[in-house]
């Protein structure tokens, strides 16, 4: 692993921990040049499928994506970070468990759309605005109706 302070290629792991779930280990290290301590995230390279865009392009699933969509609806939101990887991660799960090689997008979206209705209104309709394309004002409106309707249903 590479510092990021020296570029030296050589370094020890001084401490190493693994997440609640399991899945991701964080080691503590020391570059053997500089001696600058860093932290690395270690997870389990799986399989996943690739995500056919709106356009038929094909291109790997990038969890990434998931967050930087997820940071921008969440924004000045009360959404912790800890959620905001949690829903990554069981939307993650969930397309390695589906075992498709191609995914739609919307497939994706729509897991996202579900994810963020639950944990705040808000940044639902900001992904949503963004996600369906809404053309004008109506569409926003009735996307906002659908929610108080349903929220107030018994």
């Amino acid at each position: 692993m590479r510092c990021p302070f020296c570029n030296h290629i050589e370094d020890k792991v001084i401490d190493s921990r693994q997440s609640k779930d399991g899945d991701v280990i964080r080691r503590r290290r020391e570059c053997l040049k500089c001696e600058g301590r860093f932290t690395s995230y270690e997870r389990i390279e799986n399989i996943l499928p690739h995500v056919i865009k709106k356009d038929d392009r094909r291109e790997a699933f990038d969890r990434q994506k998931i967050l930087q969509g997820l940071e921008k609806a969440c924004e000045k939101r009360p959404v912790s970070v800890e959620s905001r990887e949690a829903m990554a991660t069981r939307i993650e799960n969930s397309l390695q468990a589906a075992g498709e090689k191609e995914i739609p997008s919307s497939v994706i979206g729509e897991q996202i759309m579900d994810g963020l209705k639950e944990i705040d209104e808000v940044a639902y309709v900001r992904f949503a605005s963004v996600y369906r394309q809404f053309k004008d004002i109506k569409e926003f409106m009735q996307e906002i109706k659908d929610i108080v309707y349903n929220k107030n249903k018994p």
